[in-house]
């Protein structure tokens, strides 16, 4: 067993292991990495633990240098691809160990998208400091999230959504709502508009265009991502980007028009997508983030999220939470007294 590092020329075999982890996320694929390469100012480092030609365990860590000082930054993205508990997880922890020496790393973030909260522990005592985030949703990445079992069928799916939801799917229907599969990067604008639109209702802060044209390139031609418009009248009046990795699916990004609310075009998208989702072969649809307050106990402001993506039938799940591993203590407490809240807004959420 030997820990090193995956090469350009290894992509499927990093994939291949990725796409097929019980963690596995898209956020760890190779894609994941050069799309931060191109638009984000990271440098991808991918290490394996092998045993033979077979990857055991694996985290692509996404490299930041910090301004005016000869350190950088590791941030894991849901990951790393392991269960955090076995021999092969101890040899990738000091591979990554020996890895922030060589390049002056002075902590490593994760967020794994786990639920066992056992593991915990084992963090701990391996170094690792939990964040706090009593919001669950002001991390790099949520730490609650929504997820839908694709595995029945798309009847028992539809059975399980609330009456509401499946009044407002056929409301969209006889409206005349038409959801398009076929977009190109031509419609990629008409999206990012609908992203504007809903930024500014909404109140957050989106990437720039360009982002979004890297992220076309790197995801959706090669068949990660898919771009759906919900149409009413010739007018695109819902948007989103979902992901596709293995057998996971996650809607990622999306966005409405203040017009035509009435004619619940959102609702049809989402039936829509979560129909794609299993016809590719998924077994989970992951709605992403939501707030923890799950119950939509007190004024809590995404409520209205929560309720409309449990309308589908979703089910809540609380991951562990972001940890950092710091390498330097002098280093990290300068980050963290300086740098974290600069780097959560200038990261956003991915």
């Amino acid at each position: 067993m030997q820990v090193r590092e995956v090469l350009d020329n290894e992509k499927e075999l990093w994939n291949g292991f990725v796409a097929g982890h019980p963690t596995g996320d898209l956020l760890q694929s190779f894609e994941w990495g050069e799309l931060k390469q191109r638009s984000g100012g990271w440098m991808p480092i991918r290490l394996a633990v092998m045993e033979g030609d077979r990857i055991l365990a694996a985290v692509s860590l996404l490299k930041r240098k910090l301004p005016k000082v000869n350190k950088c930054i590791f941030y894991a993205p849901r990951g790393p691809v392991s269960d955090l508990s076995d021999e092969s997880d101890r040899a990738l922890l000091e591979g990554i160990r020996e890895r922030a020496s060589k390049e002056g790393a002075i902590l490593l973030k994760i967020d794994p998208p786990i639920e066992d909260k056992t593991v915990i522990p084992r963090l701990v005592k391996g170094g690792f400091v939990g964040i706090s985030d009593p919001g669950g949703f002001g991390g790099i990445q949520p730490r609650c999230v929504m997820k839908l079992d694709l595995t029945p069928s798309i009847d028992e799916i539809l059975a399980n959504c609330k009456p509401k939801w499946r009044y407002n799917i056929r409301l969209a229907e006889k409206k005349g709502v038409n959801v398009r599969f076929d977009c190109t990067r031509a419609d990629l604008k008409t999206f990012y508009d609908l992203l504007l639109e809903t930024a500014r209702r909404d109140k957050f802060r989106i990437r720039g265009f360009d982002y979004y044209e890297a992220m076309w390139d790197t995801l959706v031609e090669p068949g990660y991502a898919k771009l759906f418009l919900a149409q009413y009248e010739g007018e695109a009046v819902a948007g989103a980007l979902s992901f596709i990795f293995g057998d996971k699916c996650w809607y990622t990004y999306g966005a409405s028009s203040n017009r035509h609310r009435n004619v619940m075009p959102n609702h049809l998208m989402q039936w829509r997508m979560i129909e794609w989702a299993r016809d590719a072969g998924c077994v989970v649809y992951d709605f992403r983030g939501v707030s923890p307050m799950k119950d939509g106990q007190g004024d809590d402001h995404l409520s209205g999220l929560n309720r409309f993506k449990e309308g589908f039938g979703a089910e809540f799940v609380e991951y562990i939470g972001e940890f950092d591993l710091p390498f330097s203590r002098p280093w990290y407490w300068a980050w963290a007294i300086y740098g974290r809240y600069t780097a959560h807004r200038s990261h956003e959420e991915q």
